[in-house]
């Protein structure tokens, strides 16, 4: 393949403290490897390809590049836009009716001269960037499509490490830290921090291992009630692990009655079958996103938890707290630049030779940082309960391991 004139980058799906250091740690890379390169973003995501909306990244913007590693978010804009969903892109006025949005998206490329398109997102977004590789692979159009891995949740399979899920479970412990302290606003205190992570328990485990970092490194005071046992967190509740509701009701009333509060961490995807379950029981409707996704706003797990707990563990206050959004609208921190410059940096060597692909750390083929075949992308990866640093995360609380949830479908 000859050197791409021209590319485009676009970050689609929800947030995740990565896309602005993604973006300018690939208009970095171009800088450095060929400026002659011309490189333009298509605002908010998918969208913004279809209706060829796009900024150019003028030799401005490349000299402040590395400004965007400070800032949280995506400067380009997002959207949850899905080029196979034709009913939902007609809807929004995307496209025409009769219209293909991957035909569609195909010819903008083409009419804007693109020869690599570079996708930030997340399963989501690299599942629809695989659709759109293979249109354009049948179709005969030539262009490269290289993905970078982006979701807090660090579930794409087969990504060892996704972009920006370090930095957000150092951001829900910070999140919980201040949160905690609502422990002493009222007797029998019930605290329910509700993390990020769909089908995925990670986030939850790792940011309950970032927070406990955090206690470690307190001083405590408990003959005047600053005791570290009522900062701790109680009990760690995620989509992999089978929840026995009264079993833990009964261990945590305990600590109720010796500390006088429990704090608990719960995936936003823990719970959700059972609460989907009694919604259409009652005749209710389950609202979905474009996606097919159960909205998890709607359906609220971290309230579901609390009201379960609530009155078995005699709490006589319940706070739900959510730390998503603080979490993934941050800037990345030091390990996720790392991380992302040299994943950015292989995407603009693929894209020189031609080679499409995600690029991560290959967990099936001995964890190799290339461009893995969009093929073999997919979301949804468990997290491993058997890991060492969680299995002792849950005997230092007192916590059994609960049974394997089934992941297989």
């Amino acid at each position: 393949m000859n050197k791409p004139k021209k590319v485009a980058i676009l970050t689609a799906g929800g947030l995740a403290p990565c896309l602005n250091s993604a973006i300018g740690s690939l208009i970095e890379r171009y800088t450095e490897i060929d400026p002659s390169i011309e490189i333009i973003c298509y605002r908010s995501g998918y969208k913004g390809l279809l209706l060829g909306d796009f900024y150019t990244v003028t030799p401005a913007i490349r000299e402040k590049a590395g400004f965007l590693h400070r800032f949280g978010g995506s400067v380009i804009g997002n959207s949850r836009v899905k080029l196979t969903n034709v009913k939902d892109c007609i809807k929004r006025g995307l496209v025409k009716d009769g219209q293909d949005p991957q035909q569609v998206a195909a010819e903008q490329l083409i009419k804007d001269g693109v020869d690599v398109l570079h996708t930030i997102g997340g399963d989501d977004t690299n599942i629809a960037a695989a659709d759109l590789a293979a249109y354009l692979a049948a179709n005969n159009y030539g262009l490269t499509v290289i993905g970078l891995p982006k979701t807090v949740d660090n579930d794409v399979i087969p990504v060892k490490q996704t972009l920006g899920a370090w930095t957000a479970a150092e951001q829900g412990a910070r999140y919980f830290q201040n949160v905690v302290a609502e422990n002493n606003s009222n007797p029998r205190m019930l605290i329910v921090h509700e993390v990020m992570g769909r089908s995925c328990g990670w986030l939850t485990a790792a940011t309950a291992l970032e927070y406990r970092k955090l206690l470690e490194s307190n001083e405590w005071l408990p003959e005047l009630g600053l005791d570290k046992a009522a900062f701790d967190i109680h009990g760690v509740f995620i989509p992999e692990m089978a929840i026995d509701i009264a079993a833990e009701a009964e261990r945590l009333r305990a600590v109720m009655d010796n500390v006088d509060c429990v704090n608990i961490f719960v995936s936003e995807g823990a719970g959700v079958a059972e609460i989907v379950a009694q919604m259409q029981a009652k005749g209710e409707e389950v609202p979905r996103d474009a996606f097919g996704h159960v909205k998890l706003d709607a359906v609220n797990p971290g309230k579901w938890f609390g009201e379960q707990f609530a009155q078995m563990i005699g709490a006589e206050k319940t706070l739900v707290q959510k730390s998503g959004y603080f979490a993934r609208a941050a800037a990345a921190n030091d390990q996720d630049i790392r991380l992302i410059k040299s994943c950015a940096d292989l995407a603009v060597e693929c894209a020189l030779r031609g080679e499409s692909g995600l690029i991560g750390h290959d967990e099936e083929r001995g964890d190799v940082l290339r461009a893995i075949e969009f093929p073999r992308i997919k979301g949804g990866k468990p997290f491993d309960v058997d890991v060492r640093w969680f299995e002792e995360l849950l005997a230092d609380i007192g916590q059994v391991k609960g049974g394997r949830v089934d992941t297989s479908h």
